[in-house]
C-alpha cells in the first residue's frame, strides 16, 4: 500500500457532463478540440501564403469525414476484425454510435474504438478528393497538414488519457500512473508519453517552418511530421500493453507494423525536399 502512494493515481470521469444516460465525453471533447485548432492553424496558414479563401472552405469537409471513416474504418478492421466482420449487425456498428444488445435492443454508446493510421489514410484519401477539386498544389497542401498534425494529434491522446485507454505496460518509474478504471497496477502513461511528443512536434516544426516558409510545397513539413510521430510511435509501443490477442508471440505489434510504411514514406518525402523551394502560383 505504501508504494502505491508514490504513484499518480488517475480516476477521472469519462463524461465532462451527463445528461441522462449519456453525456458529454472528455474522449470526443478533446478530438474536437484538436480538430479545431488544427482547423485554425490551417486557415492561417492558407491566409499567410495568400490562397484564396474559396480555397480553404472545402476543406474542412472532406478532412473531417476522412479522418472520422477512416480511423473508425481502421480500429474495426485493424483492431476487431472478429467481432465487426462477424455479423450483419455488427457491421452495421461500424458506421453507427450503437450497440446491437442480446435482448435485440440497440444501445447508445457513441463511437467507441478510433485508430490513428486508419485516420491518417482517410485523411490522404479525403485530401486526394479536396485536391482533385480545387487544384491545390498537392505538396502544398500536405506541408500545411504537416505543420498542423502534431497539435491535433496530442489532444487525440489526451483524449484517451481521460477514457483510461491504450494503457502502458506495468512499471516502477515514479510518474507511473494508477489507472483505477483498469486496475490497481502501476503503468506507464503512454498517451501522455505520445501527447507531449506530439506537442513538442509541432512547435519544432513551427520553429523550422518560421526560418524556412518557401520549403512549403516541397514535402519537408509532411515528410518530418510523419517520420517523427511515426518513429515516435513506434518506440513508444514497446511500453504499451497488447490491445489484441493476436499480438501475443509476434516481434512488433499492430501499431508498430502499421507504423512503418508511413516512417517510409516520410522519409521519403523530407529526402525528396532537399535543396528544392517551391514558387507559389495562385
Amino acid at each position: 500500500m505504501n508504494n502505491l502512494l508514490l504513484y499518480i493515481p488517475w480516476q477521472p470521469d469519462e463524461y465532462l457532463m451527463r445528461i441522462g444516460s449519456t453525456g458529454i465525453r472528455w474522449y470526443g471533447l478533446c478530438w474536437v478540440m484538436g480538430l479545431a485548432l488544427g482547423y485554425f492553424m490551417m486557415q492561417w496558414l492558407y491566409k499567410r501564403h495568400k490562397y484564396a479563401n474559396e480555397k480553404f472552405e472545402p476543406l474542412f469537409f472532406y478532412v473531417f469525414i476522412g479522418v472520422l471513416v477512416g480511423a473508425r474504418l481502421g480500429h474495426c478492421l485493424f483492431y476487431e476484425p472478429d467481432y465487426f466482420l462477424s455479423a450483419p449487425d455488427h457491421i452495421i456498428e461500424i458506421f453507427v454510435p450503437m450497440r446491437h444488445l442480446p435482448d435485440g435492443s440497440w444501445k447508445y454508446v457513441g463511437f467507441q474504438g478510433l485508430a490513428s493510421h486508419g485516420g491518417v489514410i482517410g485523411l490522404l484519401i479525403g485530401l486526394y478528393l479536396y485536391i482533385k477539386r480545387t487544384k491545390m498544389n498537392t505538396w502544398v497542401v500536405l506541408d500545411f497538414f504537416g505543420l498542423c498534425s502534431g497539435i491535433t494529434s496530442a489532444f487525440i491522446r489526451l483524449g484517451n488519457l481521460m477514457n483510461s485507454e491504450i494503457i502502458g505496460k506495468v512499471t516502477d518509474v515514479p510518474w507511473a500512473f494508477i489507472f483505477y478504471n483498469v486496475d490497481t497496477s502501476p503503468r506507464h502513461p503512454g498517451q501522455l508519453y505520445e501527447a507531449l511528443a506530439y506537442l513538442c512536434f509541432f512547435f519544432l516544426l513551427l520553429a523550422i517552418y518560421r526560418k524556412h516558409p518557401k520549403k512549403v510545397g516541397t514535402g519537408l513539413y509532411f515528410g518530418l511530421c510523419l517520420a517523427l510521430i511515426f518513429t515516435f510511435r513506434f518506440f513508444i509501443e514497446y511500453t504499451k500493453e497488447m490491445q489484441v490477442d493476436f499480438e501475443a508471440g509476434l516481434p512488433f505489434n499492430m501499431g508498430q507494423m502499421l507504423s512503418v510504411p508511413f516512417i517510409v514514406l516520410g522519409a521519403w518525402a523530407a529526402l525528396r525536399s532537399r535543396g528544392k523551394e517551391y514558387t507559389e502560383e495562385k
